[in-house]
C-alpha cells in the first residue's frame, strides 16, 4: 500500500479493495441461500424452520471468528504500516492458531448444548429432528469457515482480495453443485446441505494453504513465541465484532423465542426468508468493512488521520447508495420474492410485507457497521463496541420483546428499521467527538 496513491484516488481504492470482498462475501451469503432454497423446495418449511433455530450457533462462530481474526489483521495492518514485517508475520500466525483452537473448542460446546437449547425453544418433533440432522454435521465446517474467513482478511491485507474472490466464486458454485446433488437427487434431505457446506470448505481451505505456502509476499507460516500483550491486543480491538455478533447469536434465538411463542412455524420461516436478504445486504456491508479497514488501519498507523477520517466518509456514502438500490429492488421484487422457497400462501403473505418492512432498515444500518469498522480499525475499541452492543443487543432486545406482542408479525419487521435508526444517532455522536478531537490535535501540532 503506498499513502500518495491512496490519497490521491481515494474512491478508486476503496473499491478496489472492498468490491473483491463485497463479491466473497455475497458468494458466502449466497452459499446460505442455495441451501435454503434447496431445503425450501425438497424438505418444506419445518427444513428451513430448523435451519433458522441454529443460527445464533452461527452467528457464535462468527462472534469468534471476527473478533480474532479482525483484531488480529488490524494489529498487523498498523505494524506494516509502520513497516515492521516481523511483528506482522507473529501476529498473523499467532492469530491463526488462536482462530482455529478457539472454534474447535467451540464446537465441542455447542454440540453438548444441542438438547437444552431446542427444550428452551419448545420446537416440535420434525423440527428437532431436522435441526440435530443439519448441524451435528455443520459443527465440522463451521470452525473450517471461520478459518477460511480470517486467512482472507490476511489476503486482503496483503493486498491481494483477488484471489479470495476467485476461491470464493469456486466455493460457491462446488456447493450448489453439491447441494442439487445431495438433496434434490440424493434425497439426504437438510444433512445433504450440510455435506454440501463441509465438502466446499474443505476445497476452499486448501486453495487458501496454497497461497499462503507459495504465493504469499508478506504474510508467511512461521514459528512463533505465543504473545499474550498481542492476546489481549487481538481481543480487544475485535471486540467490537465479537459484541456484534454475539448480539446477533443472542437477538437471533430471542427473535425466534418470540415468533414461535406468538405466530408458529409459519412466522418462522418467513422470518427466515426475509432473513436472506438481510444476510446478503449484511455481507454487502461487512464486505465494504472489510475492504476500508485495512486502508483506514494503515493511513491511522502512518499518522494520516485525517484521510482516514474521509475514507470512512466516502464509505457511509457508498454503502448510504447501497442500501437504497437494495430498498428499491425490494419494492419492486418482493411478490416474486415470497414465492421462491416454499410454496405456503400463508408464509407468502407474511413474507410479501415483511420484505418491504424490513429493507427500510438498509439506509441507515450500514452507516452503523462502517461507523463500527472505523473505530475498530483506530484502535478504538470502545466506542465500536458501544455501537455494535446498542444495535446488536440492548436497543435491539427491547424492540424485540415489546414490538410483536404488540404488532404480531408486522412488530416483528419493525424490530430492524426501529433499532437502526436509533442506533444511527449513537453512531453520528462518536463520529462527531472523533472530528473535534481530530481538529484539537490539528490545531496543537
Amino acid at each position: 500500500m503506498n499513502l500518495e496513491s491512496i490519497q490521491n484516488n481515494k474512491i478508486k481504492t476503496i473499491l478496489q479493495f472492498s468490491i473483491p470482498s463485497i463479491i466473497a462475501m455475497v458468494l458466502t451469503s449466497l452459499i446460505t441461500v442455495a441451501d435454503g432454497f434447496f431445503i425450501g423446495n425438497y424438505v418444506g418449511k419445518e427444513g428451513l424452520a430448523a435451519v433458522n433455530l441454529g443460527l445464533p450457533i452461527v452467528y457464535l462462530f462468527l462472534a469468534v471468528g471476527l473478533m480474532v481474526s479482525v483484531g488480529g489483521v488490524a494489529i498487523a495492518g498498523m505494524a506494516l504500516g509502520g513497516r515492521d514485517i516481523k511483528k506482522c508475520n507473529s501476529v498473523f500466525n499467532q492469530t491463526m492458531c488462536t482462530a482455529m483452537v478457539s472454534t474447535v473448542l467451540l464446537s465441542i460446546i455447542m454440540w453438548l448444548c444441542f438438547d437444552p437449547m431446542l427444550q428452551l425453544l419448545n420446537a416440535d418433533t420434525q423440527v428437532v429432528g431436522f435441526f440435530k440432522d443439519y448441524y451435528g454435521i455443520m459443527l465440522l465446517e463451521l470452525p473450517i469457515m471461520v478459518i477460511n474467513a480470517s486467512f482472507g482478511m490476511f489476503i486482503r491485507g496483503e493486498g491481494k482480495p483477488q484471489y479470495f474472490m476467485q476461491v470464493n466464486i469456486l466455493n460457491v458454485l462446488l456447493n450448489i453443485l453439491l447441494d442439487y446433488l445431495f438433496v434434490r437427487w440424493f434425497s439426504w434431505g437438510v444433512k445433504g446441505a450440510a455435506v454440501a457446506s463441509l465438502l466446499s470448505a474443505l476445497v476452499t481451505l486448501l486453495c487458501i494453504l496454497y497461497f499462503f505456502i507459495k504465493k504469499s509476499s508478506v504474510y508467511k507460516f512461521r514459528r512463533f513465541t505465543f504473545s499474550g500483550e498481542v492476546l489481549g491486543s487481538t481481543l480487544l480491538n475485535g471486540s467490537s465484532e465479537f459484541v456484534g455478533e454475539m448480539s446477533m447469536s443472542i437477538s437471533m434465538f430471542a427473535y425466534n423465542f418470540v415468533i414461535l411463542k406468538n405466530i408458529g412455524v409459519d412466522g418462522v420461516t418467513a422470518f427466515t426468508i426475509v432473513g436472506y436478504i438481510a444476510y446478503i445486504f449484511s455481507m454487502v456491508i461487512i464486505g465494504f468493512g472489510q475492504g476500508a479497514s485495512p486502508l483506514i488501519s494503515f493511513t491511522y498507523g502512518a499518522k494520516e488521520h485525517l484521510l482516514a477520517a474521509n475514507l470512512r466518509r466516502i464509505t457511509n456514502f457508498m454503502v448510504l447508495i447501497a442500501g437504497a438500490v437494495v430498498l428499491l429492488l425490494v419494492l419492486v421484487g418482493s411478490g416474486w420474492y415470497s414465492s421462491l422457497f416454499v410454496k405456503s400462501d400463508v408464509v407468502e403473505q407474511l413474507v410479501r410485507l415483511g420484505v418491504i418492512i424490513y429493507a427500510v432498515s438498509f439506509l441507515f444500518s450500514g452507516i452503523n457497521t462502517i461507523s463500527s469498522f472505523y473505530f475498530t480499525s483506530i484502535g478504538k475499541a470502545t466506542e465500536s463496541a458501544i455501537i455494535s452492543s446498542a444495535r446488536g443487543l440492548v436497543i435491539l432486545l427491547i424492540c424485540i420483546f415489546t414490538l410483536p406482542p404488540l404488532f404480531g408479525m408486522t412488530g416483528v419487521w419493525l424490530v430492524a428499521p426501529i433499532t437502526e435508526l436509533l442506533t444511527l444517532f449513537l453512531s453520528l455522536f462518536f463520529i462527531g467527538k472523533e472530528s473535534k478531537n481530530q481538529s484539537r490535535r490539528l490545531a496543537q501540532g
